[in-house]
């Protein structure tokens, strides 16, 4: 398969500095806003927020449910949505001078929607900037109503992570289900939108098993596909049980292409919305 049990040194990379990530920065903490490049702790921020990119993170910064891998705080008190952020996301996208813009949330099982509708009106006021606009939507539960919410608000692409194989569920994401992940990428592509979902590998997983759920991806009606290394945030987390070689991950991208998929990003530091705006370029 090509992976290694220690940490590899394809996995260090130097941090870009300068006037674009602090810009990015200062600006975030200005409007009051979240990004999951930080509080996930993504190995690509600092080279994204230098090139003036983010993918804003909505509905707070607290999740409801407690995904061993994921490094979003499960802790504290769950805040209701706050009627200023869709604007205020979109105020900091024109400000960057964004043309694609990101926008994801904590899971949030104690909205009656899931937070659907907050997730459209931030849409809406992206919308009104001119920028294209990527959801990556939690499962709200398998609420098709919710989902109808967010794609009738117009996005440009919908972006639902299966994040494992079927096997590892229990352990990782003990309160998701696969299969209605699935269906909700499912429903997605009969409206008419691409679909994108993403893929962690390292948890334990086998080759073959990898193989059957981007098959089944595919059949559900995705077209882009990612494919990155877990990393461990913190030893209360899921342990790294190996780490994939470059070429295991070409290899992987090899199999999607040849299985359907229009567009993959496949590599160790590959994240869902890393370099995102290149899966809508012809």
């Amino acid at each position: 398969m090509g992976f290694k049990t220690k940490k590899p040194a394809w996995l260090k990379r130097e941090l870009p500095v300068g006037p674009g990530y602090e810009k990015v920065r200062n600006l975030l903490s200005t409007a009051r806003l979240t990004t999951v490049c930080q509080e996930a702790n993504c190995p690509n921020m600092w080279e994204c927020f230098s090139n003036q990119t983010a993918t804003f993170m909505i509905l707070g910064s607290q999740c409801s449910r407690n995904c061993r891998f994921c490094n979003i705080t499960t802790s504290g008190e769950l805040p209701p949505p706050d009627p200023d952020e869709p604007e205020r996301v979109a105020v900091a996208a024109e400000k960057l001078g964004l043309n694609y813009v990101v926008v994801t949330s904590v899971t949030r099982d104690d909205l009656e929607d899931g937070g659907a509708g907050h997730f459209a009106k931030t849409i809406a006021e992206l919308k009104k900037i001119g920028t294209r606009v990527e959801v990556l939507i939690p499962d709200f539960q398998g609420d098709a109503n919710a989902l109808n919410t967010v794609i009738h608000a117009g996005p440009d692409v919908l972006n639902h992570n299966i994040e494992t194989v079927p096997s590892m569920y229990a352990a990782a994401r003990p309160q998701a289900d696969y299969h209605q992940s699935l269906e909700l990428l499912y429903r997605a592509s009969l409206m008419g939108i691409p679909v994108k979902s993403g893929i962690m590998v390292g948890l334990g997983e086998t080759r073959e098993e990898l193989e059957a759920t981007i098959l089944d991806l595919y059949c559900y009606g995705c077209s882009f596909l990612t494919i990155g290394q877990y990393l461990q945030p913190s030893r209360q987390h899921l342990p790294v049980a190996a780490y994939y070689s470059p070429e295991a991950f070409d290899s992987l991208k090899r199999f999607a292409r040849a299985t359907g998929f229009k567009k993959i990003a496949s590599g160790p530091l590959v994240r869902s919305s890393y370099q995102a705006a290149t899966f809508l370029d012809d």
